[in-house]
C-alpha cells in the first residue's frame, strides 16, 4: 500500500503543479499590459520653460520630461480660456460643436450629437480613471468630478488594472506666487514687442517665471512618485498647459501667445528621447492618442488625430475660437498655417480691452499699458491693441512677424493668402463646429445707454448690478474703461505687488469690485 500512497501523492502534486502553470499561462495571456496614462496640466502657461529656450526661467523637472521624450515646438489649444478648452480636451471635439463655448456657461447641456466624455470611454476600455486635482471645469453635463471620474488616485485601481489620470498644477494661474529659492532676474527677461519694456513689465514677467518653477517642481514630485513606485517604465506621461499664458494680449485672445501652449509626452520604449515635432498639433489629437493607446472606440470620430498617427504631418491647418468670457462678450475665429495666421473679428466694434474685471482685477499690466496708451508712451504696435475698434480681419505674417503685431490683411502682397485662409475658416465654421455666430442679445443691441462721459465702467457695472442681465447681455462695451487718473490708481495700488520681495506674504491688491455675490437682475 505504500508505493501506492507515495504515487498517489506524486500524482497529485503533479497535477497541482500542471494546473498551477496552466492558471500561470491563463493570468500571463489575459494580463493588462497596455501602459499607464498620466495626463498633466499646466494653468495658463505658454512655452515659457528653459527647455523651449526660454531665458531667465529654470525648469529642470518639466526639460526632464522633454529629454526623455518629445516636445512639441507648435502645439495649440481651440480656444484661450480654461473651461472652453478644457470641455474640448475632455471630449476631443471643437467646443463650439458640442455648445461648450461660452466661458462660465450657466445653463449646461449633456453633449450632444451621442459624444460621451473621454474618461467615460477610458472606462469602458477597461482603464480605471482618476482626476487628482479639483478643476474639471466643463461646460457641459456631466461637470463634477464624481460623474466624469471614477476615482481620485491611482492607488486606487484594481490590482494590474492600466490607469488614465489627469492632474492639473494651478501655480500659473494669476496670482503668481515668488519662488524665494530662485528668484528671476528680471534683467534676463526677453519682453516681446507688444510689451513696454519697463521695469515694472520686467518684473511682472518675471514673476511669472517664479510661479512656472514653484510648478515644476511639483511636476518632479509627481514624476519621483512614478519612480518611487516602479511605474515609470510603463506610464505614458503627457504634459501640456490648458492655454496660452494669462497676459493682457494673451489668455482669451487667439494670437499665439492665447492659444499656443508647451505639449510634452514621455513613452518609455516608444518615443526617441530628446526628439523634437515641428507639426502642427492640436490638444484634441492628445485625445486620439489616449483613446488610440486603450483601444478604445469613441461613438463619434473625433475632431483631433492621433500624435503617433500618419495624419499629423499631413495637417495644413489650426483653428480656434473665442465667445463670451465671464459677463464679456467678443467673438472670435482663427486659422492658422506654419506661416500665417488669420482671425475673423465678428465682433469688430468692441475693443481689445473692454471691461473685463477679471482681467482688470488680476493683470496688473493692464495699469501699465493703459496710463502709457493715455499719455501717448506706447509704440503704434503696442497702442493698436487698445484702439477703441479691432479691424475685422487680422492677418499676420508669422516668419517676418512672429509676436503678431503688424497686420497685413490689407496689404496687396497678401490678398492670396487671406483670400484662402478665409475660404477655409469658413468652411471650417460651416462644416466642423456649425458655427452659431453672434446674435443681436449677445452684442447687447439696444441694452445700455450711450457711454457716459469720463465713467469707470467698473463703478458702473457695480451701481446698476440690479437693473441689468449681465449674465444675458454681457457688460457694456464701452471704452475706455477708465479715465488716466484712475488708471493711475490701479497701477499704483498694484506697484508694491509686483516687487514684492520674494518671502513676502502680502495678499493680492483689490483694483476692481468684487465679482463673487450674487446678483439680481431686472432689466
Amino acid at each position: 500500500m505504500f508505493p501506492i500512497r507515495k504515487l498517489s501523492c506524486l500524482t497529485t502534486n503533479l497535477l497541482c503543479a500542471v494546473a498551477a502553470i496552466n492558471c500561470f499561462a491563463i493570468h500571463s495571456a489575459n494580463a493588462d499590459t497596455r501602459p499607464n496614462i498620466l495626463w498633466i496640466t499646466i494653468e495658463d502657461w505658454s512655452p515659457d520653460l528653459s527647455c523651449y529656450g526660454t531665458k531667465g526661467i529654470h525648469t529642470p523637472h518639466v526639460d526632464k520630461l522633454a529629454s526623455e521624450g518629445v516636445r512639441y515646438e507648435w502645439a495649440f489649444t481651440t480656444s484661450p480660456v480654461c473651461s472652453t478648452s478644457r470641455s474640448a480636451m475632455m471630449t476631443g471635439f471643437h467646443q463650439n460643436y458640442i455648445r461648450a463655448h461660452q466661458h462660465r456657461t450657466a445653463d449646461k447641456q449633456p453633449l450632444p450629437h451621442g459624444i460621451r466624455p473621454i474618461p467615460h470611454l477610458m472606462a469602458d476600455a477597461g482603464y480605471f480613471t482618476a482626476i487628482m486635482s479639483w478643476k474639471t471645469d466643463c461646460n457641459f453635463l456631466p461637470d463634477s468630478r464624481g460623474e466624469l471620474f471614477e476615482g481620485t488616485d491611482w492607488k486606487q485601481r484594481a490590482e494590474g488594472q492600466p490607469f488614465f489620470a489627469r492632474i492639473t498644477f494651478g501655480g500659473t494661474h494669476r496670482i503668481w506666487k515668488r519662488d524665494p529659492e530662485n528668484p528671476v532676474d528680471p534683467a534676463e527677461v526677453e519682453v516681446p514687442p507688444q510689451y513696454p519694456d519697463t521695469p515694472f513689465v520686467r518684473r511682472d514677467i518675471a514673476n511669472g517665471y517664479e510661479a512656472m518653477q514653484l510648478v515644476d517642481r511639483e511636476v518632479g514630485e509627481l514624476q519621483q512618485r512614478l519612480e518611487d513606485e516602479g511605474l515609470a517604465d510603463n506610464t505614458v506621461v503627457i504634459f501640456i498647459g490648458d492655454h496660452g499664458i494669462c497676459q493682457i494680449r494673451g489668455k482669451q485672445f487667439l494670437y499665439d501667445e492665447g492659444t499656443r501652449i508647451p505639449m510634452i509626452v514621455r513613452w518609455p520604449g516608444k518615443v526617441k528621447p530628446g526628439s523634437v515635432n515641428t507639426d502642427l498639433v492640436s490638444s484634441l489629437d492628445i485625445c486620439a492618442t489616449v483613446l488610440e493607446i486603450a483601444g478604445a472606440k469613441p461613438p463619434v470620430p473625433l475632431q483631433g488625430v492621433s500624435l503617433f498617427g500618419p495624419d499629423l504631418a499631413a495637417r495644413q491647418y489650426l483653428f480656434a475660437a473665442r465667445d463670451k468670457m465671464d459677463q464679456t462678450h467678443d467673438s472670435m475665429r482663427s486659422i492658422r498655417t506654419k506661416d500665417h495666421k488669420l482671425i475673423l473679428n465678428l465682433m469688430p466694434e468692441r475693443a481689445y480691452c473692454q471691461f473685463s474685471r477679471y482681467k482688470e482685477g488680476s493683470y496688473p499690466l493692464l495699469a501699465e499699458m493703459n496710463v502709457m496708451n493715455l499719455e501717448g508712451r506706447l509704440t503704434p504696435e503696442q497702442a493698436a491693441f487698445f484702439a477703441a475698434e479691432k479691424p475685422e480681419i487680422e492677418l499676420f505674417d508669422l516668419k517676418k512677424d512672429p509676436h503678431e503685431v503688424h497686420n497685413v490683411a490689407d496689404h496687396p502682397d497678401y490678398a492670396e493668402v487671406k483670400s484662402k485662409l478665409l475660404e477655409e475658416l469658413n468652411i471650417w465654421r460651416q462644416k466642423t463646429i456649425d458655427d452659431q455666430g453672434v446674435d443681436d442679445n449677445f452684442r447687447a443691441t439696444g441694452i445700455f445707454p450711450e457711454a457716459p462721459e469720463g465713467v469707470n465702467v467698473d463703478d458702473w457695472v457695480e451701481k446698476n448690478a440690479d437693473k441689468y442681465d449681465f449674465d444675458k447681455y454681457g457688460y457694456p462695451g464701452w471704452f475706455p474703461t477708465r479715465s488716466l487718473e484712475d488708471w493711475k490708481k490701479a497701477r499704483e495700488t498694484w506697484q508694491p505687488w509686483v516687487f514684492r520681495s520674494p518671502e513676502s506674504d502680502m495678499k493680492r491688491p483689490m483694483t476692481t469690485h468684487s465679482n463673487k455675490k450674487k446678483r439680481k437682475t431686472k432689466k
